[in-house]
């Protein structure tokens, strides 16, 4: 396993449960999620996302209130799989973007994006909603039109994948963390890991995501009930009496 392309490719082989939120009445399977990942990257092409190229994905809730905050999980995947569709075209996923977007597309919640002054030639791709600005893609409606494969081209384990405000990291980088994070918390497909963390760190995607991934376990975010594996800021935030903290993993 090289780039995060193969982690997709193996997840979607998997059977059993990726995520769970109360707020969803179903779980989310890894095979829905990682073929969404596939339909993710391949709509991204049509909006010009190209190996080299940046896409910031804000993280949040498909309607968020006044309490939710740019990062936090609550009811949806969403940023998740549009930051690892990026990756799979070989862009660089930013994952603490500014107020001022400077990338080739901007995805987030639609409530959120008249918070961002977009460069000229950035497209805007929302999720929740829907937006009322006609020029504003809707992630989700398009994406389950889209092609079910793996999108084109080969990724290299150099080629950066993620971006947030400490640095940029490689597909290598990320993947020998999450292995690192399934090795040291032996994390298996029995374990349940609850999100509690912000997804603005390269830390929080390899605990809270790439390395369920790698190990099979299931992800749950919007739950107070107690996990195996916290992934948080701090063991305060958290009822887990195992947790990883994002500062410690990249």
């Amino acid at each position: 396993m090289q780039t995060l392309s193969d982690l997709v490719a193996a997840g979607r082989e998997r059977e059993g449960v990726l995520f769970t939120t109360p707020e969803r009445s179903a779980p989310y399977s890894y095979r829905d999620f990682c073929t969404n990942v596939w339909k993710g990257g391949n709509l991204m092409r049509h909006y010009g996302v190209r190996e080299g190229m940046a896409v910031a994905v804000v993280v949040g809730p498909k309607n968020p209130t006044d309490g939710d905050e740019p990062g936090y999980l609550r009811d949806c995947p969403d940023g998740l799989l549009a930051l690892l569709s990026a990756t799979l075209d070989g862009a660089v996923a930013d994952i603490a973007p500014g107020t001022e977007v400077d990338a080739t597309a901007l995805v987030a919640p639609a409530a959120w994006l008249d918070r961002y002054e977009l460069a000229p030639g950035t497209k805007a791709l929302a999720y929740g909603g829907p937006s009322e600005d006609p020029t504003v893609a809707g992630f989700e409606r398009e994406l389950w039109s889209e092609n079910p494969l793996q999108p084109p081209g080969e990724r290299a384990p150099d080629d950066p994948a993620l971006r947030d405000d400490n640095g940029t990291y490689s597909h290598e980088e990320v993947l020998a963390a999450s292995e690192r994070v399934v090795e040291e918390y032996d994390v298996d497909a029995e374990t349940t890991v609850a999100f509690r963390a912000p997804v603005t760190s390269a830390g929080a995607v390899v605990a809270g995501l790439l390395a369920p991934l790698r190990a099979g376990a299931t992800v749950r975010f919007g739950e107070d009930a107690a996990s195996d594996l916290a992934v948080a800021t701090s063991e305060s935030e958290s009822p887990e009496k195992a947790v990883v903290r994002p500062s410690d993993v990249v």
